[in-house]
C-alpha cells in the first residue's frame, strides 16, 4: 500500500493534460494531495502549494508520485535528480510509467540507502489467463471514447460515486496507472502481454451478484491508431452490458496525431456496438459523457443540449454536473 499524503511531481509537463495522473489524484483523492513539485518549463498547474522536497517532507509527505504522463509514458532523465533527492529524504516513490523506477541504478541505490520503497504501478502483479469469452454473472458498464484522455476514468468514477450514494452495488475497476493510484488496485492493462489483455479484464470483472455493476475504466480509443488495441481488449474482455460514449468537444485532432481527425459520436456508437456485440449481443449505448472543462458554463449547457438532441441519449458532464442521469439510464439493463 502506498503511504499518504503525496507530493505530486509534475516534472516539465508541456500542458495540463500531460499531468493527468496528478490531476486525477487531486480531483478524486484530494485528501492525499499535499502539494506539487514542478520543474522549470512546466506548463501544468494543479493549484496546490508549491513545495521542494525538503518542504514536502517537513509537511508530512510520505510518497512522491510521478504525476506526469508523457507520450510513450517514460521517466525522463532530467527527472532523476529530483526523484533521487526524494529517496534520500526518506520518501517512497511511485510511478505508473512504462520504464521502471527499479531500472534506474542511482535511484535504486538512493532508496536502498535510505530504506525507502520504489513502487512501479505499471507492472502486472498476476499471471492472467487467456480470455475464453464465457458469459459471467453480474453487469458491466464500459466507457469508450472518441479519443484518448477525454474523461473515461472520470466518467466511471463519477458513476460509481452516484451509485454508491444510492446504495447500489457497484465497483470501479481500474485499468490504468491513475485509477490504480486512486483506488489502490486494478490491472495496468497496457503493460499486459497482448494475448492476455482480454483475459486480464475477465479476471478483473469476475462473476458477481446479478444486480452488481462493474464500472470499467476505459482506455485509448477504437479510432486511435496508437492505442486501439487496449480498447478492443476492454470491450471483448469486459463483455459490457452498457456503453457510455465519452467525448471532448474542443479537440481538433486525435491526441498526439494532428494528421488524424476525431470521429463523430455516431461513428463511435456504431463501431463500439458492432465490436461489443461479438461478446454480448444485448449490449446497448446508454448515455454520453462530454468533458466540458474547456467550455464556459453557458457553452457547456448549449453543447450538452445539442448532443443530447442529436443522439437521443442522456448527455452530461459527470464531473461538472454529476452522473445521476447516466446511472438512471442503467436502470433497465
Amino acid at each position: 500500500m502506498l503511504k499518504t499524503p503525496y507530493l505530486l511531481f509534475l516534472g516539465d509537463a508541456p500542458d495540463q493534460l500531460a499531468a493527468k495522473v496528478a490531476q486525477g489524484i487531486k480531483d478524486w483523492r484530494p485528501e492525499f494531495a499535499l502539494g506539487q513539485l514542478r520543474l522549470e518549463g512546466c506548463k501544468a498547474d494543479l493549484g496546490l502549494p508549491e513545495m521542494t522536497i525538503a518542504q514536502a517532507k517537513a509537511a508530512g509527505a510520505q510518497t512522491l508520485v510521478v504525476g506526469a504522463a508523457n507520450r510513450g509514458g517514460v521517466i525522463l532523465q532530467n527527472w532523476v535528480t529530483t526523484l533521487t533527492e526524494a529517496a534520500h529524504a526518506g520518501m517512497d516513490i511511485a510511478s505508473g510509467l512504462h520504464n521502471h523506477l527499479s531500472d534506474i541504478p542511482e535511484l535504486v541505490k538512493a532508496a536502498k540507502g535510505a530504506g525507502t520503497n520504489l513502487f512501479d504501478v505499471r507492472v502486472p502483479q498476476h499471471d492472467y489467463p487467456i480470455a475464453d469469452g464465457r458469459k459471467r454473472t453480474g453487469k458491466r458498464c464500459l466507457a469508450v471514447g472518441t479519443d484518448c484522455s477525454v474523461g473515461k476514468m472520470y466518467t466511471a468514477l463519477a458513476m460509481e460515486k452516484a451509485m454508491l450514494a444510492r446504495g447500489m452495488k457497484s465497483s470501479f475497476r481500474a485499468t490504468g496507472q491513475t485509477g490504480i493510484l486512486i483506488t489502490g488496485s486494478g490491472v495496468p492493462l497496457d503493460a499486459v502481454v497482448a494475448d492476455f489483455m482480454a483475459g486480464a479484464v475477465e479476471w478483473l470483472t469476475p462473476d458477481n451478484d446479478a444486480d452488481h455493476w462493474d464500472l470499467l475504466e476505459g482506455q485509448g480509443s477504437l479510432f486511435h491508431p496508437s492505442f486501439s488495441g487496449v480498447t478492443m481488449a476492454l470491450i471483448h474482455g469486459g463483455q459490457p452490458d452498457a456503453l457510455v460514449l465519452c467525448h471532448e468537444p474542443t479537440r481538433t485532432h486525435m491526441r498526439g496525431l494532428p494528421h488524424y481527425s476525431l470521429p463523430s459520436l455516431e461513428a463511435l456508437r456504431d463501431l463500439a456496438l458492432e465490436t461489443a456485440r461479438i461478446v454480448n449481443p444485448q449490449v446497448r449505448v446508454t448515455g454520453i459523457s462530454v468533458n466540458t472543462a474547456a467550455l464556459s458554463a453557458e457553452e457547456a449547457k448549449t453543447c450538452l443540449a445539442e448532443v443530447e438532441a442529436r443522439m437521443g441519449l442522456p448527455t452530461v458532464d459527470p464531473f461538472r454536473d454529476g452522473a445521476d442521469r447516466l446511472v438512471d439510464a442503467l436502470a433497465d439493463r
